[in-house]
This record gives structure tokens, C-alpha cells and sequence, in this order.
């Protein structure tokens, strides 16, 4: 399946906001967007006229980078949203932050959204008590996502499930540290997805 290869702090530096793709990077001096808070590119510091289709596509393009999604699973995502009822900018953050790799992150089981696509391929978590190595599965109310006894012998899975102990997830899910298990309570609402995004520029953009 493709994928993004290149650097993500790249992709920060595009969007002029952190997108935390690189985990604790991201949280330390180290991080490009500090360093070099300005486009990349040989123009990146140059001025440009900012119209309001370039305003929809950085806020398409950040939703996606966020998630780590191509093109074509966006519009498929957007296509679902658009045939919920309710308003379609809510209900396509609603089923990017339900995969399964999002979940696995939002319960501090992966220092990054990638690192948690990793780890869910790798086959490290069940799903109501069976294996699910597709990221992007759909979690519903009540589903419980369970590290698997096997892997928690791995030093850097020790180490995050150490991490996941000392974090607050959000209301929409609860995390066992003992069993080392997660919940899903309920669908996540707006004020409960903190990306940093306008999302009805995105509904904007494919209206046009």
C-alpha cells in the first residue's frame, strides 16, 4: 500500500502548525517547526497571496497528514461523512478519530499516529478479543481494544504501556492499566477532538 516515506517535520513546516507527527520530537527543542518556523522550500519565506481555495486545501491537506491518509481513502471518508445525518465537517472527524490506529494513540499505546499504524499491522492488538491488523478499522460504542498478552513483553511496548498509565484519554474512551485495555464509551464529539482544523473549509472545498 503507498504511503508518505519523505520527512514528516516537512510536512509541519508546510502547514505552519504541529501536526505531532513525530511523537516526543515534536514536544522538544529539537522540533523543525520551532527551528524554522516557515514553509520549506528555496521560496518558503516568501510572501504569498493566500486565496481562499489555497485556505481549503491546507485545511484538506492538514486533516489528512494529521491522520495519515491518502487521497483517495479521504474522499471515500468525506463520501461517508457527506451520507450521515448531522453536519458532514463533524462527522468526518468522527470516523477518522474511530480508526483503529487513532484509538490506539488516543489511549498513549504509541508515542505517534504512525508509530500506532506500526504497531496495530504488526498485529499487537485485539479487537473485542480478536487480532485486527488494519489500521483503519472502524471502533463502535463498546468495543474493547486489548494489547495482547504476548506482546507486552516487548522493552518499547513496556515502555509505552508505562506512558499510557500516567495519561488522561479522552471522556469518549477509558484505559484499564492493569489489563491493559481500552474502551470506547461513546462517539467522540466535537469539543472532544482537539485537531487543529476548520473543518468546514473542508466541506467547502468539495461543494465547489
Amino acid at each position: 500500500m503507498a504511503r508518505y516515506t519523505g520527512p514528516r517535520c516537512r510536512l509541519c513546516r508546510r502547514e505552519g502548525v504541529k501536526l505531532y507527527l513525530k511523537g516526543d520530537r515534536c514536544y522538544s527543542p529539537r522540533c523543525a517547526l520551532d527551528r524554522r518556523p516557515f514553509a520549506p522550500g528555496q521560496h518558503g519565506r516568501g510572501r504569498k497571496k493566500v486565496t481562499e481555495y489555497a485556505l481549503q486545501i491546507r485545511e484538506k491537506q492538514k486533516v489528512r497528514r494529521i491522520y495519515g491518509v491518502l487521497e483517495t481513502q479521504f474522499r471515500n471518508y468525506f463520501a461517508k461523512a457527506e451520507r450521515q445525518p448531522g453536519i458532514t465537517g463533524e462527522n468526518l472527524l468522527r470516523l477518522l478519530e474511530r480508526r483503529l490506529d487513532n484509538v490506539v494513540y488516543r489511549l498513549g499505546l504509541a508515542a505517534s499516529r504512525s508509530e500506532a499504524r506500526q504497531l496495530v499491522r504488526h498485529g499487537h492488538f485485539l479487537v473485542n478479543g480478536r487480532k485486527v491488523d488494519i489500521p483503519s478499522f472502524q471502533v463502535r460504542t463498546g468495543d474493547t481494544i486489548t494489547l495482547r498478552q504476548e506482546s507486552r513483553s516487548i522493552p518499547r511496548i513496556q515502555e509505552l504501556m508505562e506512558r499510557a498509565a500516567e495519561k488522561e484519554p479522552p471522556a469518549w474512551l477509558t484505559y484499564d492499566p492493569d489489563q491493559a485495555t481500552g474502551r470506547v464509551v461513546a462517539l467522540p464529539s466535537r469539543d472532544q477532538i482537539d485537531v487543529p482544523v476548520k473543518e468546514h473549509l473542508i466541506v467547502e472545498l468539495y461543494s465547489r
